[in-house]
C-alpha cells in the first residue's frame, strides 16, 4: 500500500477544519495533506533535522521535540485531533504517550504496521522475520523498539482507559472492518478517553 493511500483514508477521520499535532511527523506529508484538502492547521512535532527541514519547505509548522520526553508543553485538550502514525512502535514509553496523545487532543488517531497480518505470520512460520512493504527492514536494522498487533492495540486502549471511536485494518488502498487482524498490513484506531 503506498503512503498516500494510507494518508487518505485516515485524512476521512479527521474533521475538517481540525486543528491537529502530528506526532513523528516526518517529512510532513500527512499535515500538509490536511492543510490542502481538508482545512486543517496545526503541528508536527519531529526529532529529525532532515525532516525538520522537509516540514519547513512544505510550509509545515513543526517543532523539534524528543516524543519519549512527553508533551508537557501542551495542555489538555490543546488539539482536535492527535495524530500517531507509524510513531508508536518507536518509542520506549508507548503507554505514556497513548495516554499523552489522549490528554492533549480530543481524540487520537493510531496507526501502524500490524505484525499479525498473514504474511507476517507466515514468515515466522518458515523461522523468518517478516520483510514486507509496511516492515521493510531486517530484524538486525529497523529503526523499530516494538512490533504490535491490531488485537494488543485493542487490549492497550482499554488497558489505559481509552475509547475505541473506529478502527480497522488498511490493505492495498482497502478498508477492512472483517478480520483485520489477519487480513491487514496496517492497523488504525479512532480514540478518545474513556
Amino acid at each position: 500500500m503506498s503512503d498516500l493511500l494510507i494518508m487518505q483514508s485516515i485524512a476521512r477521520l479527521v474533521p475538517e477544519g481540525a486543528r491537529v499535532l502530528d506526532l513523528g511527523c516526518g517529512d510532513g506529508a500527512m499535515l500538509d495533506l490536511l492543510q490542502r484538502e481538508r482545512g486543517c492547521s496545526g503541528y508536527g512535532i519531529e526529532l529529525s533535522d532532515t525532516d525538520l527541514l522537509a516540514c519547513v519547505r512544505r510550509g509545515v509548522n513543526v517543532i523539534q521535540l524528543n516524543l519519549d520526553q512527553g508533551l508537557s508543553m501542551f495542555g489538555d485538550q490543546s488539539f482536535d485531533v492527535v495524530l500517531q502514525i507509524d510513531t508508536l512502535q518507536h518509542l520506549r514509553n508507548t503507554e505514556t504517550m497513548l495516554r499523552e496523545t489522549a490528554r492533549v487532543g480530543r481524540i487520537g488517531i493510531v496507526a501502524f504496521p500490524n505484525f499479525a497480518h498473514w504474511p507476517n505470520r507466515l514468515s515466522i512460520l518458515q523461522g523468518r522475520m517478516p520483510v514486507t512493504k509496511r516492515l521493510p527492514y531486517q530484524w538486525y536494522d529497523t529503526p523499530n523498539i516494538r512490533v504490535g498487533t491490531f488485537t494488543d492495540f485493542e487490549v492497550l486502549a482499554r488497558k489505559n482507559g481509552l475509547h475505541v471511536l473506529d478502527a480497522f485494518g488498511l490493505q492495498e488502498g482497502r478498508e477492512l472492518r472483517r478480520w483485520p487482524n489477519l487480513r491487514a498490513g496496517t492497523a488504525v484506531f479512532k480514540l478518545q478517553r474513556g
